[in-house]
């Protein structure tokens, strides 16, 4: 969104700054029903919009979609808010602003979440923003729940299902020089180069067995069976299993190390 001028026709460099006091004289003129105030705060606050905006502008969404829907969001601000409250107009229309475009973006998320989780998770972000506006700080999962009579789980699923994926290629860090991504902090545990050269020479050992020892060995630790069990199905004493296991795992220690 950086060096972007224009946003849905608006020239972003142009927008007109209120001051507080035409915005007080604009807001008890707009709840009066003066809609020549009302469109004045609309254009007034449109800096306002912007700002919130760019917090959302690494979801791949377009930044004019964004744009009109912060717009949508400052208009429900302007006729909800009450110029009585000792609360200043940005106070109250960040979070309004914020939680439109949430909404839009949950909404039209590829990844599809039941209604169910949706509506609680949109309960759970108002009730995030207010107690934040009151706190003065982040509630915890705790105080959210309590507020609206949940369960810690239910809160923290409804916030994981509406979280935004995270691309692998997202920059995390950059200090002058290639950007540090996601994918330069994941670490796969499983796959990594010495597992896979010790399943190759697993592999190569287990090749070079003989096939009894293969099927002695196949039915001892992957079917789990006993030695007379084995020997019951081999056909041999459970002696022979015993003495042709041993040698198949010296052979294998050997081929290894």
């Amino acid at each position: 969104m950086q060096g972007k001028v224009e946003l849905s026709g608006v020239n972003t460099a142009r927008l007109k700054v209120l001051s507080q006091v035409e915005m007080d004289m604009l807001l008890r003129r707009a709840k009066e029903g003066d809609e020549n105030a009302r469109q004045q705060l609309i254009e007034g606050n449109l800096r306002l919009v912007l700002s919130v905006i760019q917090r959302f502008d690494k979801r791949g969404e377009s930044p004019d979609d964004l744009f009109q829907v912060g717009c949508i969001g400052l208009i429900k601000a302007i006729a909800n808010f009450d110029p009585t409250k000792q609360v200043k107009f940005s106070t109250y229309g960040v979070p309004m602003i914020a939680g439109e475009v949430r909404r839009y973006l949950r909404d039209n998320s590829a990844i599809r979440v039941s209604r169910s989780i949706r509506d609680v998770a949109y309960r759970v972000l108002q009730c995030k923003e207010s107690l934040m506006a009151a706190m003065g700080r982040e509630p915890t999962l705790e105080e959210i729940a309590n507020t609206l009579d949940l369960d810690v789980g239910e809160v923290s699923e409804a916030l994981d299902a509406v979280c935004a994926p995270l691309s692998l290629y997202d920059p995390v860090y950059a200090d002058g020089g290639d950007p540090l991504t996601v994918m330069d902090q994941v670490k796969d545990t499983k796959n990594t180069e010495a597992h896979w050269l010790e399943h190759i020479a697993l592999n190569t050992a287990f090749r070079a067995l003989s096939p009894r020892e293969k099927q002695i060995l196949s039915l001892r630790f992957v079917g789990g069976k006993t030695q007379m069990e084995v020997a019951s199905l081999v056909g041999i004493s459970q002696a022979q299993v015993s003495r042709l296991e041993k040698s198949a795992l010296g052979s294998l220690r050997k081929n290894i190390s």
